[in-house]
């Protein structure tokens, strides 16, 4: 069975929105409270490598993207979710699956706000210790 359709099967009715822009690059958009179980089948049972997560402010909310490579077809799998509130942007951390996911969910929540429920060691990493609290460089109506 092809990666995308088990990917597909095991996801089920989870995937909103399933986009193929090449043959190398698939993008599918889940709700947040679906992202542990997401990243535990993309890496767990289908073997795909985390790469990265990127995260940007938006009109609709805070998106964060996650970047998975299946690298026996070369493969980058991107996993899109929006959290769209803003006054409280709350996810599940997928740290405690790999240890890889610690920093860029450190630097998330330092530069957008973004607090990632079950994180390890959610401290700052990048911006001064004396940084004013509550005001995030990557947002839109950051002042700095």
């Amino acid at each position: 069975m092809e990666t995308r359709d088990k990917i597909k099967e095991r996801l089920g009715g989870k995937i909103l929105v399933w986009q193929e822009n090449s043959p190398r690059r698939v993008w599918f958009s889940i709700k947040k409270e679906d992202i542990v179980e997401t990243v535990r089948i993309l890496f767990r049972e289908i073997g795909c490598r985390f790469s990265i997560a990127t995260g940007q402010d938006t009109p609709e909310g805070l998106e964060i993207l996650y970047h998975f490579s299946f690298d026996k077809k070369g493969v980058i799998f991107s996993v899109r979710v929006l959290i769209d509130d803003k006054l409280h942007p709350e996810i599940d951390s997928i740290a405690p699956l790999f240890p890889g996911a610690e920093w860029i969910e450190r630097e998330m929540w330092e530069m957008l706000g973004i607090k990632f429920k079950g994180h390890p060691n959610l401290k700052r990493l990048l911006l001064a210790d004396d940084w004013p609290e509550g005001n995030y460089p990557l947002r839109q109506n950051h002042e700095s």
